[in-house]
Order: structure tokens, then sequence, then C-alpha cells
């Protein structure tokens, strides 16, 4: 194999190939990259058995062929190389080494033969469609702080990607929830997503999916079957395992008769929430909702290190109301916000409380209260 690749090409490929590498394997080869050369392209593919990762580039290829190296090893070698250099990759099949040249420099890098590298293996894929990045993205962002971190409850370390609606108000939604709060974000459903299974998406899969879609403005295409999802963008293939589970019921826990409203403006609640909750223990984290006609007092309680109180002026009319809430959790949900005011639907002490934007559609968040 002989191929001269450009270094930011280069560098950028294996960027989006190596993140899926992890730094210790029990089993060598999966520490490594496979490098393919074949008709003017060149391909690098990383894999950590539960996520695949591909991606194809232009190359000047005197001689094609295939060999895997050591990921991380690779990547710095290239990131350390200057601008504008073009690289050379010459393997030697006979001496299982590859030599990378740039300029002055020169690398060898032991290598192992590419028949041993796994492939996995999607098979045959049930649907497909596709979806504007910016609307995969909104999906990811407005929704993957909710996904649990439990690996007990592995089921919730993912987002629930389903159709949702009647027929004539059919939409693609992405759920998270840890328990403690749950995300909710509806899209149009897309040509070719008509009775999908309903699928979990791992977390490490999600954060994946939500880097590359930053590199690339292009359409996304989505292909599932029972047990994969693959997703193309650009020039990038993702193919991963999805999470063997079910997804709760989660329309059991969102609240459909909670009658007391509180709009906000969000970055005046952001901000003073930020605040107050400087003096809550690590521990604790609660912040106290004090509710009044017009008025709301947000409070915070810490007896080894003090208090703190702010007022805030509000929409509200109903009878007044405490309430606590986890700071961290309420924070999570009011970043999400994308209008000016959040609409806030409360029932009591003790019950979840509704929350989504005053002006924008398709997202809700719910959240369950702390005794405070």
């Amino acid at each position: 194999m002989k191929v001269t690749v450009e270094r930011a090409q280069l560098l950028k490929s294996l960027g989006h190939v190596h993140r899926v590498v992890e730094r210790r394997n029990t089993i060598p080869i999966l520490g490594n990259v496979l490098v393919r050369a074949e008709n003017a392209r060149l391909s690098l593919k990383a894999t950590d058995l539960d996520l695949e990762v591909t991606e194809t580039l232009a190359a000047e290829t005197a001689t094609g062929g295939a060999t895997t190296v050591p990921a991380h090893i690779f990547y710095d070698i290239v990131r350390k190389l200057p601008d504008g250099a073009q690289i050379v990759l010459e393997g030697d099949g006979d001496r299982s080494v590859l030599a990378i040249r740039a300029g002055r420099s020169r690398f060898t890098l032991q290598t192992l033969p590419e028949n041993d590298f796994p492939d996995l293996a999607a098979g045959e894929m049930t649907h497909s469609f596709k979806l504007a990045a910016a609307d995969i993205k909104r999906l990811i962002d407005r929704t993957q702080f909710a996904i649990s971190t439990e690996e007990t409850r592995y089921y919730l370390n993912g987002i629930y990607l389903h159709s949702a609606g009647s027929a004539k108000n059919a939409t693609l939604r992405g759920v998270a929830t840890d328990g403690h709060r749950l995300a909710q974000v509806d899209l149009a459903l897309p040509n070719g997503a008509e009775g999908m299974p309903g699928v979990i998406i791992p977390r490490k899969t999600v954060g994946e999916v939500q880097r590359l879609i930053e590199d690339n403005e292009a359409e996304v295409g989505i292909e599932l079957s029972q047990g994969k999802i693959r997703f193309t963008i650009g020039n990038v293939v993702l193919t991963s395992k999805l999470i063997d589970g079910t997804f709760p019921d989660y329309g059991r826990v969102i609240p459909q008769n909670n009658d007391k409203e509180l709009i906000v403006d969000k970055k005046d609640f952001e901000a003073a929430v930020d605040r107050v909750s400087t003096i809550s223990s690590e521990r604790g984290r609660a912040v106290k909702l004090a509710l009044s006609a017009g008025k709301l007092v947000l409070s915070v309680t810490n007896p080894d290190s003090g208090s703190a109180t702010e007022e805030l002026e509000v929409e509200y009319a109903s009878e007044p109301l405490d309430i606590g809430f986890n700071s961290r959790y309420l924070l999570d949900i009011a970043a999400q916000i994308e209008g000016e005011g959040a609409v806030l639907k409360l029932a009591d002490p003790g019950s979840p409380t509704l929350v989504h934007d005053k002006d924008s559609k398709g997202a809700l968040y719910v959240l369950m209260p702390m005794r405070v």
C-alpha cells in the first residue's frame, strides 16, 4: 500500500474516527484504526464492538491495500505534523509496519493484519429516512441532558426515538429521562419513518452523532433495523448497536391537569436560580420556589453555610404555592428554553411540574419536585 494524502483532511477524518477507540482495550485490535486505500480513496474505520465509524476521503493511491495501526498514536503523529504537509503512508506487509512520511519527518508504526479487524455487520435495515442536520441536532441538544447515567437502569442510558401522534399529526419523537427529569422533543415525521420500531440510541452514540453534525451541515441519513442504527453524515458512516431493553411508558409521568401557570423571563430566572444555589450543599442542591400573585421568591437554606433569597416579578395568578427543586436540574431545563419566556405548569408540592417554551412548540420537560 502506498498513498499520499493532505494533512488537514487526514487529521479531520482521524479526529472523527479515533474518538470511538477506547484508551484501554483488552483486545489489541480494538485499539487500532483500519486504513484502506483503493481507487483514489482512503477509508478509515474504528470500532469498540458497539459503535463503528467509517470515513472516506480523497487521496492519491499509488498502490492499494489495507492495514491497521494504533489509532491514538496515528492521530497524535498527524496532529503534530506541520500545516499543509503532504503525508505519504506506505505499508510493508512483510514486516508488519506502516511508514508515515511528511517532509523530513518519518515514523514507522507496528501494524496488525486487517483480517483480524472486527466488522459490525448491520444486517438488513428495515427503515430509512433523512433529517436536516439542524433538526437532529436540536433533538439531541434538547434531550441529551436528561439521559440517565445509572448503569443499573441501562434502558434509560440513551434517547428513545420513535414515531408518535395520530396519522394526521404524526411526529418523530425523542425522549430521555433519568427518573428525576424528562425531556421530549417532536419533529415532523420524515418520509420513510412511518411504522418504524421504537429504538433506544446509546449515550455514546448520541454524543458522537452530535459532534459529527457540528462538522457537517448536510442532511443526515438514518437507517434502522431491530438491533442497529446507521447515520450517514457527509463522508462519515456511523453504525451502532441499539440498547436492548424496553423504554418505560413515559406518557404516564407527563402531567395533564396541572392548573397553576407560572410564566418567567428565562434569563432572569436562570440567573436568579444560579445565584441563590451558590449557597446550596453539593448533596442537597434544593432551591425553594415560593409563589404568590405576580411574585416568585427563590430561597436556599444551608445549615452549614448560610442562606440566600431573591425575588422576581412573574406572571402568576393562582393561589400561593411553595415547591422545591434540585437547582442543577432546574438550570439544565432552563438552558433548553429557546425563547425569552418559560412556562411552568404546577399542581402541588409533591407532583411533577411541566415546563415548556412560551413561544416555540415541539419540546416539553418534566421535573420532579424535592422536599424543602
